[in-house]
């Protein structure tokens, strides 16, 4: 069987065609896809649609190859989500197109943009974390034991291609001496399928525009431990700090933030643990960004790197049961450090 076409510029008007009403004037530009995927905006006088596509193999320098059809889940848990978050909190779906292994969705308002791009700017506004953090709280405590959710969300492949296999045990192969506690660590995390899990809770997939975040990249979502995400999201903020030192108080602030406003919609079963276990993915994440097959890229010189994996290592050795006592550790790494206030979680 041949390979669908590749979407592109040139294709995405005829994908739409017959599946959604579009006016005579319109435009189609390629967006930043990350390593995954194709994805390109479409645009006419009235309406902004965005085409996804999954790729076989990822765009980096190892070879790393996935499942196509991850595209499914995406779309089925952004359905699924469409119940559990307030409106516009995830995309407005249209259409799936399985054989192409593509889906469209209503783009995120004009104007919006990604919480990365912010970030790195300078721009460290409270409200945005506070909604990155609170959404995410909503959707553990949304979806915590749903038994619809976790038989439909069981398959954990596409998360393990895309990320555990990537980054937990490509940092195992690299680091032998940390292989025993990387594993022990997986086989934890596995263990835990409490609660719908976004897989990639990533600044670049929280759009920001004035009435709120959207958050978009669903495609390692799996019914798991939801503390991944937590740790997820504070680890591209402590990494940040790293990238603009003078900036760091204000990320490690809006780190702070955002995990006590997750903290704070937690149902009372994960409250035992699900604090140390997100400091505990902290660790292995920041030394995955590092030395995984996907490098964080605004990382680019080795003093720098080697600031970072020393702290992830001291991490891991560590093994901090609080956000705050890793985010004080993190500010002793630093190159700048002494300039950070340790201040308090809210």
């Amino acid at each position: 069987m041949s390979a669908p076409p590749a979407l592109g510029v040139h294709n995405a008007v005829e994908a739409l065609s017959g599946r959604v009403p579009l006016s005579g004037a319109l435009r189609a530009r390629l967006l930043g896809g990350g390593v995954s995927n194709t994805v390109v905006l479409v645009e006419d006088a009235t309406q902004r649609i965005v085409l996804k596509q999954s790729l076989p193999r990822l765009r980096v320098r190892d070879e790393w190859l996935a499942d196509r059809s991850r595209i499914y889940r995406e779309w089925d848990a952004i359905a699924a989500l469409h119940g559990v978050l307030p409106p516009g909190r995830v995309p407005e779906l249209l259409f799936l197109d399985r054989p192409r292994y593509l889906y469209a969705m209503r783009a995120a308002p004009e104007g919006s943009q990604d919480w990365k791009t912010r970030l790195l700017a300078g721009h460290c506004d409270d409200p945005t974390a506070r909604s990155v953090g609170s959404t995410l709280g909503r959707i553990v405590r949304g979806t915590w034991n749903d038994p619809a959710l976790r038989e439909a969300f069981s398959d954990t492949a596409a998360f393990e291609q895309l990320r555990t296999d990537p980054y937990y045990r490509t940092v195992a192969s690299r680091h032998p001496a940390l292989a025993p506690v990387v594993e022990e660590w997986i086989a934890r995390s596995r263990s835990r399928r409490v609660a719908m899990v976004h897989g990639d809770w990533s600044p670049k997939n929280l759009l920001v525009h004035p009435g709120g975040v959207v958050c978009i990249d669903f495609e390692c979502a799996h019914f798991g431990d939801p503390s991944y995400d937590a740790g997820f999201i504070l680890n591209h903020l402590v990494l940040k700090a790293f990238r603009r030192p003078e900036l760091a108080g204000d990320y490690f602030r809006l780190g702070r933030l955002a995990f006590g406003e997750t903290r704070a919609l937690l149902p009372g079963p994960a409250l035992p643990w699900f604090e140390a276990a997100t400091a505990r993915h902290l660790a292995f994440l920041m030394l995955a960004r590092i030395d995984g097959k996907s490098p964080v890229e605004y990382l680019d010189e080795e003093p720098l790197r080697d600031r970072v994996r020393r702290l992830a290592i001291h991490l891991v050795e560590r093994r901090p049961r609080t956000v705050e006592a890793a985010v004080s550790a993190a500010a002793r790494f630093l190159p700048r450090a002494a300039g950070v206030a340790a201040t308090r979680l809210p």
